[in-house]
């Protein structure tokens, strides 16, 4: 029996996402797949779906569906304003709708369906890459979502007991990247000592950085290097880019550190205006 959702309205910005394209780097192709992966494995663990199970990301909450057969649903990531339950499981009966407001601490929240959306795997994955153009489009309102059958039990999970997203300031920790000597000592203590702000042109790709900028040592230009979600790489203007999932596998600029992983989830909830400071913890880095 094919089961399906209609979207009513997106939001910002609402994409399809699962675990992505890994190990294709060499040819070219990103990863990309969920930005925040911790809250991304726990929707699909909340409504029992196998690993890799495609979700919908939501950008800042507004996500109106309605749902045309029964269904198990959860939400996870940034609990947005509304009367549905989060991070835990719940049944929506067919023509029932759930409505996501805008949430008031971070910014992605994932939508997880019992048995996954469905969409056309791209290169072995249904993640929607914004860089390359790569997997389904966004999600638009009108569109109408097929539900994968579920493969695994239906879970006998409540609720899961899960912090919510940072608010206010938050402290990641980074350890030296590949191109350190390329900023002099003065740069990556100014880089671990100041408080940076996410701008507003922030998305999937990486957040943009405003701060004092960073000096650096050298000023050749640097052939094009492979890239990695996490990398803090310093452009021109000196103020820094964190690349999040939808990162260019090779870059042309210098990665003087990079954001240890599961702090990397952590920066994918940031809102514009929030505050984000880099520490170091290997003796002598900072």
């Amino acid at each position: 029996m094919t089961r399906s959702v209609t979207v009513l309205a997106t939001g910002a910005a609402t994409t399809i996402q699962d675990a992505g394209r890994p190990g294709q780097a060499a040819l070219g192709i990103g990863r990309s797949g969920a930005c925040d992966r911790a809250s991304y494995r726990l929707a699909n663990r909340l409504v029992g779906n196998t690993e890799g199970a495609a979700v919908l990301e939501v950008t800042f909450g507004g996500l109106h569906l309605r749902v045309d057969d029964d269904v198990m649903i959860a939400t996870t990531g940034a609990r947005c304003a509304g009367p549905s339950p989060h991070n835990a499981p719940m049944y929506l009966r067919s023509g029932q709708e759930l409505q996501l407001g805008s949430p008031a601490t971070g910014l992605r929240t994932y939508v997880a369906l019992r048995g996954g959306f469905g969409a056309d795997p791209v290169l072995g994955s249904r993640s929607t890459d914004v860089l390359s153009g790569l997997g389904p489009p966004p999600v638009s309102a009108g569109d109408v979502l097929q539900v994968c059958e579920p493969e695994l039990p239906a879970p006998g999970v409540d609720l899961a007991p899960v912090p919510e997203p940072d608010q206010g300031g938050v402290t990641v920790r980074v350890v030296p990247g590949p191109r350190r000597d390329w900023f002099r000592d003065e740069s990556w203590a100014s880089l671990m000592q100041q408080t940076y702000t996410v701008t507003t042109d922030s998305n999937r790709v990486g957040l943009r950085l405003d701060g004092e900028p960073l000096e650096r040592t050298r000023t050749e230009e640097l052939p094009s290097e492979g890239m990695v979600r996490g990398a803090l790489q310093i452009p021109p203007s000196g103020k820094p880019v964190l690349f999040l999932a939808d990162h260019p596998v090779t870059g042309g600029y210098p990665v003087v550190a990079y954001v240890e992983d599961d702090d990397v989830d952590r920066c994918g909830q940031l809102q514009p205006g929030q505050s984000l400071h880099f520490t170091c913890r290997h003796e002598g880095s900072d």
